[in-house]
């Protein structure tokens, strides 16, 4: 025997269509889920090869008025002493984790919790999947999705290519997106010519670019960059980091 339901305009609908329905949304999920992720997976392997025409957060700097000031170079016309800065700086354990500093995001969970500053915890790997695939801002949605686009380039690009990448497309200034452009606007010099102090003033304002200016040289970088100096002093000639530096 059938069973019938009505609708609020006093049409019998059968259960049936209700389900098909339901189906249709379900498929339409899938399909949607499944080709993102094709063509995410299409993106990432293009990217290993090529420069992402823009960012997300390279757009959003010429919408806000900030305007970009960019020129992507490849990474043996970086200085090895700007390559060595960012990693003692951000990630002195790039080298060797897999995407992802465990004992570092727990730390700053730690210090998060009791303290009103907060304290990030974000690798080499994770600021690239963030700065290429994503937008800047927080929540869960973003996060989750870092962690795939940092899982992926992990296993795609490699260590190399994503130290490229980062120092390409990251953030150096008001508007200043990568070494080449940091150089050029800061010590009228290409990039590959960066001295060591030079490379720690850039690597000490990556923070907060923006706050943490190099000229004027702001009170922050002032400091951070003595200690990014003594770090790269103490680093330099360990065998990962020589790799990637060389």
């Amino acid at each position: 025997m059938k069973i019938w339901r009505w609708k609020l305009t006093g049409r019998k609908v059968q259960p049936g269509k209700r389900r098909s329905l339901a189906g249709k949304i379900w498929r339409l999920f899938y399909k949607t889920v499944l080709y993102g992720f094709l063509l995410s997976v299409l993106y990432i392997i293009l990217c290993k090869w090529i420069n992402p025409p823009i960012t997300l957060t390279q757009l959003g700097s010429v919408i806000s008025g900030h305007g970009l000031y960019r020129k992507y170079v490849s990474i043996d016309n970086i200085s090895a002493n700007l390559k060595l800065a960012v990693m003692c700086g951000e990630d002195q354990l790039f080298p060797d984790h897999n995407g992802f500093d465990f004992k570092s995001i727990q730390k700053a969970m730690k210090h998060n919790r009791k303290s009103k500053s907060l304290r990030g915890a974000s690798t080499i790997s994770q600021q690239v999947a963030k700065n290429v695939f994503l937008w800047q801002h927080g929540g869960y949605l973003r996060k989750g999705l870092e962690v795939y686009f940092t899982f992926m380039i992990e296993k795609i690009w490699g260590k190399k290519r994503i130290l490229e990448v980062y120092l390409n497309v990251a953030e150096m200034g008001d508007g200043v997106f990568g070494a080449e452009a940091a150089a050029k606007k800061y010590f009228n010099k290409p990039a590959k010519n960066l001295s060591r102090v030079e490379a720690a003033m850039i690597a000490a304002c990556l923070p907060n670019p923006k706050e943490y200016t190099i000229k004027p040289l702001s009170r922050h970088v002032a400091f951070r960059y003595q200690w990014i100096l003594n770090q790269m002093n103490q680093l330099e000639g360990d065998p990962d980091i020589e790799e990637l530096i060389r």
